[in-house]
């Protein structure tokens, strides 16, 4: 049973030593927060080495341990990849809006950690994040979903009518369109809505020029693919 137990032990200790070590650099101001958090990455794979230190080679990763500023966060992330291309690039940092860390996403950040994960979440995400992955915290990915499905209404009226020409039909246009699509005559649509012939023609040249139609079958057409109308046209507000 002894001999059992410290086989697995010595198994375990080569494959941690067997893991291929990271030259990590610590960009960190606050001596006191350097030093925890080299403390926590003792042990593991993350090897921490002073940064521009001679007889080093370029980082595998690089932790930005303090919080980045709400101005100019973007140009410090840029300039580290600029500096250093092929590190991959992890910021400790809490509290950052969701916009500030699509920009800081696009500029090349990597992942980012709340302040408050545990030393050992910590580790599994640089992990990950030297595994080729993009980590973010749930808090963010959630308020990214949150924003997708906000959005969703409008990026779906946007595929049906590219053009985003539905917005420029006036509300007296869309009653005249929906009549349209029943194949009303100028004459009935005039009755149904109360108003002059003229007039609907003239609501007719404008609906015709905006829809970029030939004529109004071609307006109808257009009408019934990109706008939704109530069910009966003569329930329609007059305007």
């Amino acid at each position: 049973m002894d001999h059992d137990i410290a086989y697995r032990t010595q198994l375990a200790t080569l494959a941690q030593q067997a893991q291929p070590s990271v030259m990590t650099y610590l960009m960190c101001q606050n001596t006191l927060l350097r030093t925890g958090v080299s403390h926590i990455l003792e042990g593991t794979c993350f090897v921490v080495a002073a940064e521009k230190s001679d007889g080093h080679a370029n980082p595998d990763l690089i932790l930005l341990c303090d919080s980045l500023p709400e101005e100019g966060a973007v140009e410090t992330i840029k300039q580290v990849k600029e500096q250093y291309p092929g590190a991959r690039l992890v910021a400790l940092s809490d509290n950052l809006d969701l916009w500030a860390v699509l920009e800081l996403c696009s500029a090349g950040l990597d992942g980012l950690c709340p302040t408050g994960m545990s030393p050992t979440a910590m580790c599994k995400v640089l992990e990950l994040v030297m595994l080729g992955e993009v980590f973010l915290p749930i808090s963010v990915s959630l308020a990214l979903l949150d924003q997708v499905s906000a959005e969703r209404p409008a990026m779906r009226s946007s595929a049906m009518d590219p053009s985003g020409l539905a917005g420029k039909f006036s509300d007296r246009e869309r009653q005249i369109l929906q009549r349209l699509t029943t194949g009303a005559s100028n004459k009935l649509i005039a009755r149904d809505l109360g108003v002059a012939e003229a007039t609907v023609k003239v609501h007719i040249k404008a609906i015709l020029r905006k829809a970029k139609a030939a004529n109004r079958t071609q307006a109808a057409m257009w009408a019934t693919q990109h706008l939704s109308f109530d069910a009966n046209p003569r329930e329609a507000l007059v305007g």
